[in-house]
């Protein structure tokens, strides 16, 4: 169980209007996918930063089965983030960045090799493989980061509005990975406001208003 308890972020500037307090208390069992939405700058980017420990909490407290990660650092909190920059590395080509998610030091068998290949297949990108990210559509830099962090190994997926401007096919082969993970026991909290994502994927559903979680 993921367990955030008041987990608090206080911003000492911002925007006219925008809300600079906020405190997030949720629960997100093994294998569910909870969906978070509200307007921008209600604080999802905050909430998702303070799960994957890119920022440090002024209060509360994060667990996952009842050990503390409030303090951990990212690379210790066993999460996986997808934010919709995507974050691939531009001089290496798609099956590498790909396989970054399987071994950073790409130490790599031949049978993650094909499963490499045949993940990018099936979320229509074979034949793509030895291309470079600039070389691919933004929908295609999408498909590439989405799967690179679903072919590794994490107990919480954070999905930041992974599959905006996807066509139908391709969002159902993404959902498909995700359901995957869901089945071997990964959390999955999306942030997004696609109501077929949130159909397709979300046992439940929590909205942000004033920097706080509530039913919709």
């Amino acid at each position: 169980m993921l367990d955030a308890n008041n987990l608090s972020f206080h911003y000492t500037r911002c925007d006219p209007g925008e809300t600079p307090d906020f405190a997030f208390s949720f629960r997100l069992a093994p294998g569910e996918c909870l969906a978070v939405s509200g307007p921008s700058g209600a604080g999802k980017s905050t909430l998702l930063n303070l799960l994957a420990g890119f920022l440090s909490p002024s209060g509360g407290r994060l667990t996952w089965l009842g050990e503390d990660l409030t303090d951990q650092p990212p690379w210790a909190r066993g999460m996986t983030t997808v934010f919709q920059d995507h974050n691939l590395f531009e001089h290496l080509p798609v099956w590498i960045n790909v396989g970054l998610g399987l071994s950073p030091d790409l130490r790599l068998s031949d049978d993650q090799r094909s499963d490499i290949l045949d993940g990018l297949a099936e979320v229509g990108l074979g034949g793509l493989h030895d291309r470079l990210p600039g070389e691919l559509s933004g929908g295609q830099q999408q498909r590439v980061a989405l799967l690179r962090s679903l072919v590794r190994e994490t107990r919480v997926l954070l999905l930041d509005e992974p599959f905006s401007g996807l066509d139908r096919g391709n969002r159902e082969a993404l959902w498909g990975l995700v359901r995957r993970q869901q089945a071997a026991g990964v959390a999955v909290l999306l942030v997004s406001h696609d109501p077929e994502d949130v159909e397709a994927l979300a046992q439940r559903r929590l909205r942000l208003v004033e920097g706080r979680l509530v039913s919709p």
